[in-house]
């Protein structure tokens, strides 16, 4: 007999919680080279991808974890270090961890009110959010940027995402002019015109171009993962997909059935990256799958997680088209974040238009973009651009130093090459990388 998640009533969950608040640990002593973060709690639907969204939201990279919430309690313990691999020990972080997963972060509102936080959940105030998802093509988000100028709407943050030939983007806009949210129905009304004639683009294509506006909260990186889900970018066809991405970072997973405990086990194993462990969980949680236990670890440059599970409604994996659907969009959701090939790092003071003028200079240079990451800190805009060839060919490095020179002398332009082989430890990107977007992100919705 199935047996599921059983009825949570909100005001006996309040009450539990109040009776049997959460405890959270921060422990720098017991290991040398990481920070141990330890939360014990009443256990709820869900309960796992907020402790991970608020560690990931932090920027902190999560080495190994040991999860635990089979019955009415979770007890998690993650080993955690900064993008740079050392020990948490800024105060004003450890102070933000005890709060957010602690008491207070666990009743209504708690992680939106925080005075001077707004990490991964933001309250839009004076920024209209646009949700963008459509077929991927060369020149397309310049394209858009451009139609966004030319309404004197400013792009002050943004968000990219590609993958098997769709794009979802997530843009927050304010008027060029008030520095206002954009509400009036009638320019909405144009906005969502202009740019759904520009994903539509000149083919016939089966997935229809949407866009949507937004002044609530959004979550970015989850908003982008249901995106893509419900655009079904997981069904890509297997050649063509297959075309995007190094035999090298092809995550391997496996699904089989613990019998003695009736859960069915997902193992993942593939190059280790930041945010890898928020990507599964949060598409396992809205594909309504329950982790009751995991084991997660980083070996070198590689990253083994396991996960016991059962859908919400109590049942197990148990016929080869549910195995293959929740491989494939596991899949889907590692190879999205994965970028090979060149990022373009970019600071400058920030202006209307910007965006459109880097991202035209981009295109004329013959160049894709296939992950963005755009935000303002102040007066000055930070972008991070990762791109190839348009073709698919590697990216000449004749073209950067052109860049260099066309918009060399206006901006800082910083230029890396992504590493794709798999005896690169991911751990050395991380530490070298300037721009997170998470953390530039909170610090400018902050």
């Amino acid at each position: 007999m199935a047996t599921g998640w059983p009825y949570f009533d909100p005001e006996y969950e309040n009450l539990s919680i109040r009776i049997n608040p959460p405890r959270v640990s921060v422990d720098n002593t017991t290991c040398t080279d990481c920070t141990l973060v330890q939360v014990d709690s009443v256990n709820k639907p869900g309960i796992l991808l907020e402790v991970v969204q608020i560690l990931t939201d932090l920027d902190l990279v999560i080495t190994k974890a040991y999860i635990s919430s089979d019955g009415g309690w979770f007890m998690d313990v993650f080993h955690v270090t900064d993008p740079h691999g050392n020990k948490v020990t800024d105060s004003k972080t450890i102070d933000y961890i005890e709060k957010a997963l602690g008491p207070k972060g666990h009743t209504a509102n708690g992680l939106k009110t925080w005075a001077g936080q707004k990490v991964g959940v933001h309250l839009m105030g004076d920024h209209t959010a646009i949700e963008l998802i459509g077929r991927d093509r060369p020149g397309l988000l310049s394209e858009v940027s451009a139609v966004l100028a030319n309404l004197h709407i400013n792009v002050v943050a943004a968000e990219v995402w590609t993958h098997n030939r769709r794009v979802a983007c997530v843009v927050f806009v304010n008027d060029d002019t008030t520095c206002r949210a954009v509400d009036d129905p009638s320019r909405l009304s144009a906005m969502e015109e202009q740019l759904k004639n520009i994903l539509r683009g000149c083919e016939d294509d089966e997935k229809a171009a949407r866009t949507n506006f937004s002044m609530g909260f959004t979550h970015i990186d989850r908003r982008l993962h249901q995106m893509m889900f419900a655009d079904r970018d997981y069904e890509g066809s297997g050649l063509e997909a297959e075309a995007d991405y190094s035999p090298l970072l092809k995550p391997k997973i496996t699904i089989d059935r613990c019998e003695e405990k009736g859960y069915s086990v997902v193992s993942v194993r593939c190059k280790d990256r930041s945010k890898l462990m928020f990507d599964i969980v949060c598409t396992l949680t809205d594909m309504q799958y329950v982790v009751f236990h995991a084991t997660i670890s980083s070996d070198g440059p590689h990253a083994s997680q396991e996960y016991y599970i059962r859908h919400v409604d109590g049942c197990t994996l148990d016929t080869d088209a549910e195995k293959e659907r929740v491989t494939k969009c596991l899949e889907a959701a590692i190879r999205r974040r994965v970028s090979e090939g060149i990022s373009l790092e970019l600071c400058a003071k920030d202006r209307v238009g910007l965006l459109s003028e880097v991202t035209r200079v981009l295109r004329e240079n013959g160049l894709s973009v296939t992950r963005a990451g755009v935000t303002t800190v102040g007066k000055k805009a930070m972008n991070v651009f990762y791109v190839r060839d348009a073709s698919g060919n590697p990216v000449d490095m004749k073209t950067i130093e052109g860049l260099r020179k066309e918009i060399g002398q206006r901006m800082l332009l910083n230029v890396k090459k992504v590493p794709t082989c798999a005896n690169a430890p991911e751990t050395s990107r991380w530490a070298k990388t300037s721009f997170f977007f998470g953390s530039l992100l909170g610090r400018f919705l902050a």
